[in-house]
């Protein structure tokens, strides 16, 4: 392993523009990544992240602008990654491929990759001659490298895919007036952004209740109202029916369309659920990598409550209703000490920004 150190040319620096880059992908199925590529005195070469799934790993994306723009020798360059390069084949090739194919000959990880069969490359980098070291504890939790991704490791190591959750409410915290009424608290900016979530993600869930009152489509649309390419698996959870007529049981221009019905209130059934069941997955693999919490108070509060949430989108309108449900119901928690604690986020978008006259919080589960 490296030493710490703090020149750009040593651990830290280059490792933390790194993390810095990571920070612009979104979380999902896939970590967050960031490349650095650095010449011989620590001159900063090329950049590059990780988009999401089905997009250019971070390593690819850093070595093809060094490619493009640089004049330094590839094998006297370094590569920065915030997580060891992948060896597998997913929905893209192997990061080592790439790396070999580069030219480059040293490269500095941070963070071991729990992923694939055998982990991740350094050790095939290293049978290929090339000089690979991962840094040293001290060094990856300088560069925040080591906070990037704690919840996408914990739902790889459980076998569970990473969850996101949903939430439009106006400034009192509710998500529709006291007649019921709900469409639509949050404009059209927050919309159009729920919307490019969704279709990131393998499924969405809700509940039996939402169904009911709202009949949802619980389709992926662009600006202009039209279905994209790649659709959610709509999951509804809970014990009563799904009305024969329900739109989420229609695709694309009326076609059939999977949907999964668990009749069970609890979160773990329906990952148990989803695990086991064979259908076509939007965006491959034989489990779901990426779920959305769309449901109601009571769904969104029992994933909540669980600990099953790793990261939340609230859309937060400048609406005061007055009255109406809340947009989570959690009557277990009765004192301060018990209270469900998140942190914001600055992947994507950041912790902060504005949506037309709304206001998105991201945030991320400890």
């Amino acid at each position: 392993m490296t030493a710490p150190g703090n020149a750009i040319a040593g651990t830290v620096e280059p490792m933390s523009l790194a993390v810095r880059e990571a920070l612009g992908g979104h979380r999902g199925a896939n970590p967050l990544v960031g490349a650095v590529v650095t010449a011989p005195d620590g001159t900063v070469l090329a950049t590059g992240f990780h988009r999401g799934r089905g997009t250019a790993h971070a390593e690819v994306s850093a070595l093809e602008r060094f490619a493009a723009a640089s004049r330094i020798p590839q094998a006297g360059a370094t590569l920065w990654v915030t997580l060891e390069p992948c060896d597998h084949f997913g929905s893209t090739g192997p990061c080592t491929e790439a790396i070999l194919a580069s030219g480059i000959r040293r490269v500095r990880y941070a963070v071991a990759d729990p992923t694939g069969p055998d982990g991740g490359g350094a050790a095939r980098l290293r049978r290929s001659g090339l000089d690979v070291e991962q840094l040293a504890p001290d060094a990856t939790a300088a560069s925040g490298a080591d906070g990037l991704n704690p919840r996408w490791v914990q739902g790889r190591e459980s076998g569970r895919p990473f969850v996101t959750a949903h939430l439009a409410q106006s400034l009192d915290g509710r998500v529709a007036a006291a007649d019921g009424t709900s469409q639509w608290i949050t404009g059209i900016e927050s919309r159009r952004h729920a919307h490019a979530v969704r279709s990131r993600v393998d499924a969405i869930v809700v509940g039996t209740g939402t169904v009911a009152a709202d009949d949802p489509r619980l389709t992926a649309r662009n600006a202009a109202g039209q279905d994209l390419p790649l659709q959610p698996v709509p999951v509804v959870q809970g014990r009563r029916g799904v009305p024969g007529d329900a739109a989420l049981r229609s695709g694309p221009k009326g076609g059939p369309r999977d949907w999964i019905h668990v009749l069970d209130h609890e979160p773990q059934a329906v990952l148990d659920r989803l695990a086991e069941s064979r259908i076509s997955w939007p965006h491959g693999g034989a489990r779901p990598g990426h779920v959305l919490i769309e449901g109601g108070p009571t769904v969104l509060a029992a994933w909540l409550g669980a600990g099953l949430v790793d990261e939340m989108f609230v859309y937060q309108a400048p609406l005061v209703l007055g009255g109406g449900p809340t947009g989570l119901d959690l009557p277990q928690l009765t004192t301060l000490t018990q209270a469900v604690s998140l942190q914001l986020d600055l992947a994507e978008n950041g912790a902060l920004s504005r949506l037309g006259e709304d206001v998105l919080l991201h945030y991320a589960a400890h």
